[in-house]
């Protein structure tokens, strides 16, 4: 959708954010495994994408002139299975059903498992080649879909990474936008000091991309960056969200030890506290 959204929209966004951000609490306290704070920090991206930019049928997945969304930061599926569900594409229900052995819902988006999954990622820097490949696969066929790769920032730690990126700015792949979850942290501690990727958009602009540096959180910014992304041409778009680790969750905002951690019962109490549920959405759990 071109149109800017309104503020009626931007507040049902918003709502629909925070109802996303206490499925992911909850899934990852009933599994007891699994990855919190990437989860949250791309929660407002997910979100901006499946509840108004994506172009897609959820009673046709196979649509051949669908956008298509890939996860690169594959260890951030929580929050797209919850997006899913408080969507209402996949049943509340299913959630509870993560990481468990025959689940649709793996640690890890599996597109073997679940429709909805265009590709399936987990090894870091693979998920954003992939995604170039739909891009020229669209271009070779004459499609006008869009196709967006979600990276995380340590994963731009990853030779990979920019071979594939390298490609979508050779190629010029304009139906090509990628998001990088900025948040500055991964497994060990603060990108910067285990591998630093900066200065992140000067390199993007030098791989050929429009660089577009904005507020993760903001969901009017995301959805401008978006429309910005779907109007330009001959060249790819690169988004460079700033967001906060474990956003949303006081005690878990800015720390690396809530990479790969679930909260326990009590801590999930303390977080769903901070995320009260706003006003007819009490009972959704």
């Amino acid at each position: 959708m071109d149109a800017a959204a309104s503020p009626t929209e931007l507040r049902t966004l918003e709502r629909a954010a925070r109802e996303v951000r206490r499925a992911i609490l909850e899934m990852l306290t009933i599994s007891g495994s699994g990855h919190s704070g990437g989860s949250l920090s791309v929660t407002d991206l997910v979100t901006a994408l499946l509840f108004r930019d994506l172009r897609y049928d959820p009673h046709n997945p196979a649509w051949a002139d669908r956008d298509r969304l890939v996860l690169s930061k594959g260890h951030a599926a929580p929050a797209f299975y919850a997006a899913l569900a408080v969507r209402g594409w996949i049943p509340r229900e299913e959630l509870a059903t993560l990481r468990r052995l025959g689940s649709r819902l793996q640690g890890h988006v599996d597109r073997e498992k679940l429709p909805f999954v265009e590709a399936s990622t987990g090894c870091l820097g693979q998920g954003i080649g992939m995604a170039v490949g739909m891009a020229l696969d669209g271009r070779l066929r004459g499609a006008n879909h869009q196709v967006y790769a979600i990276l995380g920032d340590g994963e731009c730690q990853a030779g990979p990474t920019w071979e594939a990126l390298m490609a979508g700015g050779h190629f010029k792949l304009d139906r090509l936008t990628v998001i990088i979850d900025r948040n500055g942290l991964e497994t060990d501690g603060a990108t910067e000091a285990i591998l630093g990727i900066e200065p992140l958009a000067e390199k993007l602009a030098a791989f050929r991309y429009q660089v577009l540096e904005i507020d993760g959180h903001n969901l009017g910014e995301i959805l401008d960056a978006y429309a910005r992304a779907r109007a330009t041409r001959d060249r790819p778009t690169a988004i460079v969200a700033r967001t906060v680790k474990g956003k949303g969750v006081s005690f878990m905002e800015h720390q690396h030890a809530w990479h790969g951690k679930a909260p326990s019962r009590e801590e999930a109490q303390r977080a769903l506290a901070e995320l009260p549920p706003l006003p007819g959405e009490e009972g959704r759990a």
